[in-house]
């Protein structure tokens, strides 16, 4: 009895000593003391921030999304016009969870966003979690992304069908699309994908070629430097946006007030619904604070670049709703390309070419800034020892993180061979409600840690906007959860995945620094 008494003792002892050091958090102070030697250039100013984050944010939402938010698709009732609403509504989600970002970011402006900031507050095992999450945001929101911009590429080809010849405008379908979205186009069309698809030792052979060929072209950009990704950002931010006013301005003139009515033909729900399926649209101004080592002056200027991208991206939004809705009616919007149908309906053609030309521009300011996001938390995770230290190399002539690029490339391309574009977005829309539920709290809990530390931003009116994050957040994430199939397996799949990570290789590797 006394052994057994004994041997429980020194059990909990053992579980308790795991719990603490799972609750380890890590000093602000020596987050920034570890910046100063990173080697990483400081290069970007409060314009390049917001170019930035209208880089990654204004892309496949207003392009696609707004057009299946509105009318709806795939079993989801369409909002119709008032899909405005549903744009202010998933702004306001955004909006809250920002002001956190910011108040984090101008006061730890070091590389890892959300991991750092719950690292700060909540331990290393939910920063671990965190970053996990945060992988899954940007990574897989990668990847939906760039089925995506195949598929505007594509229809872009197309329309040289006369000039080119037919292996380059009309390929086989398993070298332009993954496995899942093809046997599904092929099925619709009266085809056996098992006949068209070829296989080697029964494995399908079905993948992207153009977005493999140009995930390394974005890899290579990002080695060669940020300040020059930030600058080949910023062209193509000025393209879309030149392209969305064309639009606009052009389509203002067509706008017919009735299409304007039943304002709201499905009710509440569909609003809500579109708000959902809008936040995609909406996800990116996060990444912003991944940059915040690379930033000049970074406690003004970021909070600039997050805020100040995100209000300019909900107006260039709702003008844009209100336009492609005064055009045509619910019944007639197209749902892969809206704006440029919508602006061809009415015999503007020319119009409608450009703006298949601003959408790729927009899908590629988009994939530049997600790989650029995904690859700075690899490089924090690594840089505290919860992935292997080669990740944190940098490249010796451009001082960039190269090996955990070409990593990110890789599990870029490999992804997009069997995700396909919904359940990858789904998936990046769970990864992005997690960290911004979590930097809400984590802002609650350091308030009351560390109430005296300086912040060049607060959040106004706290304990209110935190708390509004949260539920706003929460609610989307867990409504969603009614209409939602794979991707609400995957996910907890993931976490697992992660979990299992952080217990045989990150939980061990923080004891061995604690040693040495």
């Amino acid at each position: 009895m006394k052994d057994e008494i004994n041997f429980n003792k020194e059990e909990y002892t053992a579980l308790a000593a795991i719990g603490k050091n799972m609750l380890k958090t890590k000093s602000p102070d020596k987050m920034m003391d570890e910046t100063k030697n990173c080697g990483l250039k400081k290069t970007l100013g409060a314009f390049d921030l917001i170019m930035l984050g209208i880089g990654v944010i204004i892309g496949s939402g207003i392009f696609t999304v707004v057009g299946i938010a509105s009318a709806g698709g795939n079993g989801t009732l369409g909002a119709g016009p008032a899909v405005v609403i549903s744009m202010i509504l998933a702004s306001l989600a955004c909006v809250f969870s920002a002001m956190c970002y910011a108040e984090f970011a101008a006061m730890i402006p070091a590389a890892g966003s959300a991991y750092l900031y719950t690292y700060a507050t909540m331990g290393e095992f939910l920063a671990w979690i965190v970053g996990w999450s945060l992988l899954m945001e940007f990574l897989i929101g990668y990847i939906a992304v760039l089925s995506a911009w195949c598929g505007y590429l594509m229809e872009f080809i197309k329309g040289f069908s006369k000039y080119l010849p037919e292996w380059l405008y009309n390929p086989p379908i398993w070298l332009i699309q993954d496995y899942s979205t093809a046997a599904n186009t092929l099925t619709k069309t009266g085809l056996n994908p098992d006949a068209v698809i070829p296989r080697i030792f029964g494995i399908p052979i079905c993948f992207s070629l153009p977005g493999i060929i140009f995930t390394i072209i974005v890899a290579l950009i990002l080695i060669k430097g940020i300040k020059e990704s930030a600058r080949m950002t910023g062209v193509l931010v000025f393209i879309k946006l030149g392209v969305i006013a064309l639009f606009i301005i052009t389509g203002a003139f067509y706008v017919q007030p009735e299409n304007w009515h039943p304002f709201a033909p499905n009710g509440l729900n569909s609003i809500f619904v579109g708000a959902f399926l809008i936040f995609f649209a909406y996800i990116g101004f996060d990444a912003i604070s991944t940059a915040a080592e690379e930033t000049k002056n970074p406690q003004k200027n970021l909070p600039i670049g997050i805020i100040g991208s995100l209000l300019i991206c909900t107006i260039v939004y709702v003008l844009t709703a209100l336009v492609l809705m005064g055009i045509n009616p619910v019944d007639k919007i197209n749902l892969q390309a809206p704006l440029a149908y919508a602006i061809s309906s009415v015999g503007q053609n020319k119009i409608a070419g450009l703006i298949s030309i601003g959408a790729l521009a927009g899908l590629t300011s988009v994939l530049m800034v997600m790989l650029l996001a995904g690859t700075r938390i690899l490089y924090a995770m690594s840089r505290d020892g919860f992935l292997p230290r080669i990740l944190k190399t940098l490249h010796p002539k451009h001082k960039t993180p190269y090996v955990v690029t070409i990593l990110a490339a890789i599990i870029c391309i490999i992804g997009s061979t069997f995700l396909d574009i919904s359940t990858a977005a789904e998936l990046c829309n769970f990864g992005t409600f997690t960290s911004f539920i979590i930097v809400c709290v984590a802002v609650l809990i350091l308030r009351k840690t560390d109430p005296n530390r300086n912040r060049p931003f607060k959040v106004p009116f706290s304990p209110v906007f935190p708390l509004l994050g949260i539920l706003c957040c929460g609610t989307l994430m867990f409504y969603s959860m009614k209409f939602l199939t794979t991707s609400k397996i995957l996910f907890p799949v993931w976490i697992l995945l992660g979990i299992v990570i952080y217990l045989i290789y990150g939980y061990k590797q923080q004891r061995k620094i604690e040693k040495e």
